[in-house]
């Protein structure tokens, strides 16, 4: 058999529909005079009715679809009009900058997916039953251009816009050239005909962002002048700048904001999600595609360092340089990466980070018409999380959907509990959340320890004002940040203080789950404690490295591989705790452990010293509690006197006799608690002497 399609310089075709069929007149025509393109069921129909026409068909061939079947053509028409009235076939051309013969070829890939017929129809257009599919010699030939000619191979090229674009795959590599066959992704497919759900596999690292609240003024300006960089004729990719040690949250609204004003959704691509990934290359090249289906922009949220590149940021930064000239690109971070040298060249804009009078004002905004809620109060209490603005009303969201769960009205604690909800990702995998129970009263302590905690939580409670609007803090390194290290032997109350300072606070405390932060590999340690710092800054939350010499330890002499990697988690720890936004406090048995380095950006470092005869005799009070029956002569001034234990160690003496005397339903005396001490004793090897064990006799 033989094909007999129409030749490419034949004219045009006077033939028009059935006037039953739901296509209209044929109102352009291609490169080489012949109608095509704005209607693409008249244009194939015609083109398969001329090619079966002039051939002898079987009887058992498929013929041309007929006016009954048109429904999967016009579904490309019909159901997807935008307000500004064009089809999503016009609006792929005009995303994709396909000419003419773009089109014509991406249609005749594309008819088998809306009708299995033309597989039998292409299969005798290619005198071969095996390739029941567009080849590129039969694509080429039905769309009017000759497969000799140079405009052939441009379009079916990898650089062409078809295949660049990844509307457009070419199979069957093994085969001569004409042969091979084309087909079209099943995502390009799927937006043609309106089904539009974002694809499963993307949702790891790309997601849409909502359109923000009114941006504050210098937010807003650097959202104005991004948007008159994306829409630009000569558009160039932005790289959204903040300072080290911020969130970077801002980035993400200013980009949205400026996506809005250009009427285009945004679509945030996590870099370090992706790199992470075997197959990184195909998912880029699929979020691209995302991206220019939807006419979004894209926002690229950079790594805090390239060390999380995982060895392929070369390939996928010039994937994404071939990208930019045709998609609104912006990059958010502190480190561009290999941006220059990937063809990308972006032009830099410094994001502003918000302050707490701007915050306070979008929430107020959010907030006002809440039943039951004072909204300049709500505002000021929320105004301290240092959440993105484009988050504010997902929050708000949120704490008005569980209020209406309870059947009550939005409370403050509502809205606090959704923040952590839509920000402490990292914090939860990587540190353990605490409740602050502990009060000032549950502290024994001495005078100047109490003093200087009380002057911490001071610190952390008026921060905004004193740094941020008095800027008594001068610098772009330094953050806004309070740390504070407690040194002391273990069991002196270190973390409870820390516990009592959050409670003192409302802050949450996250206490560090070391064992996760700390890797072997080289990087990812930096990485975590980067993931870490950075969720910190958006809540109001206590960061604590109890026990925190394996991280905080000092700098040794380089012998081997280890210690070189040792030396520069402590020096990039260094760095990101000036730049640190939110509060942390470390604990340390040994003050001598901690490298020199880190006390100068300490704000605070407290010892907690070993508790003197009174501060023991009011620890032995306090852990047994006012709740405890206490026997009658009960003697807690001897066991302060005669035992030099800790608060921590005491606390375990207590809860120990409180359990015996249970056991024995009566009260709890001396004589327990000097069975407690005695087994503390043997449980941290210390030398019992038993003249301390006797009750004293009778006078």
């Amino acid at each position: 058999m033989t094909q007999t399609a129409a030749p490419p310089s034949e004219a045009p075709s006077s033939e028009a529909p059935p006037a039953e069929s739901p296509v209209r007149p044929l109102p352009a025509t291609g490169p080489t005079g012949e109608a095509c393109l704005l209607e693409p069921l008249a244009w194939l129909e015609r083109r398969v009715h001329r090619a079966l026409s002039s051939r002898t068909t079987p009887t058992d061939s498929p013929g041309p679809p007929d006016d009954q079947d048109a429904v999967p053509f016009t579904a490309l028409e019909a159901p997807a009009e935008h307000t500004t009235g064009s089809s999503s076939l016009h609006r792929l051309a005009r995303a994709f900058g396909l000419g003419p013969v773009d089109l014509s070829v991406f249609l005749v890939a594309l008819a088998p997916d809306l009708d299995s017929r033309f597989e039998r129809f292409y299969a005798c257009l290619n005198d071969d039953p095996t390739l029941p599919h567009a080849t590129v010699a039969l694509a080429l030939t039905l769309s009017g251009v000759s497969p000799l000619s140079t405009t052939a191979r441009a379009v079916v090229s990898p650089t062409g816009p078809l295949r660049s674009g990844g509307l457009l795959a070419v199979e069957d590599s093994g085969r001569p050239f004409l042969s091979r066959a084309l087909c079209v992704p099943d995502r390009a497919a799927d937006h043609l005909l309106g089904h539009d759900a974002f694809p499963r596999r993307l949702r790891p690292f790309l997601n849409p962002l909502p359109t923000p609240p009114p941006l504050p003024g210098p937010a807003r300006a650097t959202a104005d002048r991004l948007a008159a960089i994306l829409g630009a004729p000569d558009r160039r990719p932005v790289h959204l700048r903040h300072r080290p040690g911020h969130a970077g949250g801002e980035a993400e609204t200013v980009a949205a904001a400026a996506a809005h004003a250009l009427g285009r959704p945004l679509l945030r691509l996590d870099w370090d999600g992706l790199s992470a990934l075997s197959d990184a290359d195909a998912l880029l090249a699929e979020a691209v595609l995302e991206a220019r289906l939807r006419e979004a922009a894209l926002l690229v949220v950079l790594p805090p360092s390239t060390t999380s590149d995982h060895g392929r940021a070369p390939e996928l930064w010039s994937r994404l340089g071939e990208a930019a000239p045709v998609l609104p690109l912006a990059l958010a971070g502190t480190n561009p990466g290999d941006a220059a040298s990937a063809r990308l060249a972006p032009v830099f804009l410094e994001c502003p980070a918000t302050t707490a009078a701007e915050r306070a004002t979008l929430w107020h905004a959010e907030l006002a018409g809440l039943p039951g809620l004072d909204p300049d109060r709500a505002a000021g209490l929320m105004a301290s999380y240092r959440l993105a603005p484009h988050l504010i009303p997902a929050v708000v969201a949120t704490a008005r959907r569980q209020a209406h769960a309870m059947d009550r009205a939005p409370a403050p604690k509502d809205l606090t509990a959704a923040a952590h909800l839509h920000h402490d990702g990292a914090l939860g995998r990587l540190a353990r959340r605490v409740d602050p129970a502990a009060g000032w009263t549950d502290l024994v302590l001495p005078d100047p320890t109490a003093d200087s905690l009380r002057a911490l939580a001071n610190r952390v409670r008026h921060r905004d004002r004193v740094l941020g609007e008095w800027g008594l803090r001068p610098g772009a390194a330094r953050g806004h940040g309070v740390s504070a290290l407690f040194t002391g032997p273990s069991g002196t109350g270190k973390t409870l203080a820390a516990e009592v300072v959050a409670a003192d606070l409302g802050f949450d405390l996250h206490v560090v789950d070391l064992s996760t932060v700390m890797s072997k590999y080289i990087g990812d340690t930096e990485k975590h404690l980067e993931h870490l710092f950075a969720a910190a800054e958006g809540l109001n939350g206590i960061l604590l490295f109890d026990e925190a010499d394996a991280v905080f330890s000092k700098r040794t002499a380089v012998r081997d591989a280890h210690d070189r990697h040792a030396n520069a988690t402590t020096a990039y720890l260094l760095q990101r705790l000036e730049a640190f936004d939110g509060v942390a406090f470390l604990t340390s048995n040994l003050h001598a452990n901690i490298d020199n380095a880190y006390l100068r950006r300490f704000d605070f470092v407290i010892p907690f010293p070993l508790p003197d005869e009174e501060g023991r005799r009011a620890l032995w009070d306090t852990c047994l509690g006012p709740s405890a029956p206490r026997a009658d002569g009960l003697d807690l001034t001897l066991l302060a006197r005669r035992f030099e234990l800790t608060g921590g160690e005491i606390r375990c003496c207590a809860t120990t006799a409180a359990y015996h005397a249970a056991h024995d339903g009566r009260p709890i005396g001396t004589t327990d608690l000097l069975d407690a001490v005695r087994i503390e004793h043997h449980k941290l090897n210390r030398y019992v002497d038993e003249q301390k064990f006797s009750l004293p006799g009778p006078d």
